[in-house]
């Protein structure tokens, strides 16, 4: 990406994280000038952003958004949503920060609880056996609406075993320590 590009990007993470929400469209401008609609015209389409159903406003930048989706994150005071189950778990080691993440196994409906400092887990809940699976599929437009609804917390490897073994060759499955280094890998580079 370039380096206007860039900016672009981390602009809209950093006011999610830092604020609660995107930043809007005169914060846009005071940090990019002009260019700022060029920019997100050109990363929405790459996937790396999310737009308002308009596309003129940012609404996401992987892992975060301000759409209302399963998986809740309090970060610096303030509620945000992951894309995903595998993006939830990304967002302290990817900032550094405390996070508390809410969402349910989606086979029981048992609600998941998550408190990280960075990368460390502090504390899960029903259980520390917490897994993520990913059905691995090729995204339709927006990744965000389409393949991380298939990327999802279960409360237990039993839960997770059962929807894995609908579509065997296709399902990953995730202890949290291993979706935690696997989101670190993948979300770093982009603060970079």
């Amino acid at each position: 990406m370039s380096t206007e590009l860039k900016a672009a990007h981390q602009s809209v993470l950093l006011s999610l994280v830092n604020n609660g929400r995107p930043p809007t469209i005169d914060e846009l401008e005071v940090f990019l000038g002009d260019s700022y609609g060029d920019s997100l015209q050109t990363l929405a389409p790459d996937d790396l952003v999310v737009l308002n159903g308009e596309g003129t406003q940012p609404v996401g930048a992987y892992p975060v958004t301000s759409e209302i989706t399963p998986h809740k994150i309090t970060v610096n005071g303030k509620v945000i949503y992951a894309m995903c189950a595998l993006d939830a778990v990304s967002v302290g080691p990817m900032f550094d920060v405390s996070v508390t993440i809410e969402s349910r196994c989606h086979v029981s409906q048992t609600p998941i609880t998550i408190c990280m400092q960075g990368s460390e887990l502090l504390e899960t809940q029903p259980a520390s056996d917490i897994i993520i699976g990913v059905r691995w599929q090729m995204p339709s437009a927006v990744a965000a609406h389409s393949m991380c609804l298939e990327m999802v917390f279960f409360s237990d490897r039993q839960s997770s075993q059962s929807w894995k073994d609908a579509d065997n060759n296709n399902i990953s499955l995730f202890t949290l320590t291993e979706a935690v280094e696997f989101g670190k890998a993948f979300f770093l580079p982009l603060l970079k």
